[in-house]
């Protein structure tokens, strides 16, 4: 419901990031990191997402997380998802000081989209051991949508979360938000799915994806989206609709990558080498194409 009107407005108010053949951007969505209890989700790839993330650090890629990163439809209190996970955070850290990570919000995460909660959440924390108040991402901006724009040759690249106008997810998310706290957090513990969630509802997740994909044919724009949890990487003969997928697979991330003018859809996963030891693999599943193949004219 009113998907159009969303995406409209959160393209009309996109923070611009401008970006070249020698840019490159590593983008997750959907971490939905908890508090390392039962009921997180993230806590069984929280080693892949770790090891990831210090892969694309040190290989100079700029970190663009596309919404929901932390759990707080779950948890009232971000310093409960920061202190279980504190070494994620802390490496997160080191590309926001080196100018390197941008954050947009979700619905799972949307009370980030309140500057005076970004500041006294993700601005600084307490440090337990130390006993004193350190930075962790000062004066930080969380963004509802971005656009990547090659001034070059005009190349637009919009990204957003997704939830955008998903009746369940966007215009009644206070309701789900209590529910999710209150009644869902602990029956998805043993099994149960949570009908709020695209990712859990194959009819829900592809209404949205067309919503998207009918959005894409107004605007003749390339579209990059979370949300649903399922990777998409369009078909030479589709229309340019990416998904980063989610970091809550059972078995393994996916996101996106864009290097050299090229945009890759990559997994992380554990694996066995040749003698029997587990190892962190990454394997690019679709592409690299270059990125002007997707420009619609």
């Amino acid at each position: 419901m009113f998907t159009m009107q969303r995406l409209n407005a959160a393209y009309k108010t996109a923070h611009r990031i401008p970006f070249n053949t020698n840019s490159k951007f590593i983008l997750f969505s959907d971490v939905h990191r908890g508090d390392n209890s039962l009921s997180d989700e993230f806590a069984h790839n929280q080693n892949i997402y770790y090891f990831a993330l210090q892969h694309y650090l040190k290989n100079d890629f700029t970190y663009i997380e596309v919404g929901d990163g932390d759990e707080l439809w779950e948890h009232n209190k971000f310093d409960v998802i920061r202190y279980a996970h504190s070494d994620v955070f802390m490496l997160l850290r080191e590309f926001y000081l080196s100018d390197r990570f941008v954050m947009l919000y979700g619905n799972h995460n949307n009370t980030f989209r309140h500057s005076y909660t970004a500041q006294n959440d993700l601005f600084h924390f307490y440090d337990e051991y130390e006993e004193f108040f350190s930075q962790l991402f000062p004066n930080i901006e969380v963004h509802e949508s971005i656009i990547l724009e090659n001034k070059e040759n005009d190349q637009e690249i919009f990204i957003v979360h997704g939830h955008q106008g998903d009746f369940i997810n966007d215009q009644i998310w206070p309701i789900m938000r209590f529910l999710s706290r209150h009644f869902w957090r602990y029956l998805h513990i043993v099994g149960f799915r949570n009908p709020a969630s695209p990712a859990k509802n194959a009819h829900k997740r592809h209404k949205i994806e067309k919503n998207y994909t009918k959005w894409i044919s107004q605007t003749r724009k390339i579209l990059i989206a979370g949300h649903t949890h399922r990777p998409k990487y369009p078909k030479n003969y589709e229309l340019p609709y990416f998904n980063t997928g989610c970091c809550i697979h059972p078995r393994n991330i996916t996101g996106l990558e864009i290097e050299n003018g090229q945009i890759s859809m990559i997994e992380w996963r554990i694996l066995p080498n040749s003698s029997g030891s587990l190892e962190i693999k990454r394997r690019v599943t679709r592409g690299p194409q270059p990125i002007e193949n997707f420009m619609m004219r």
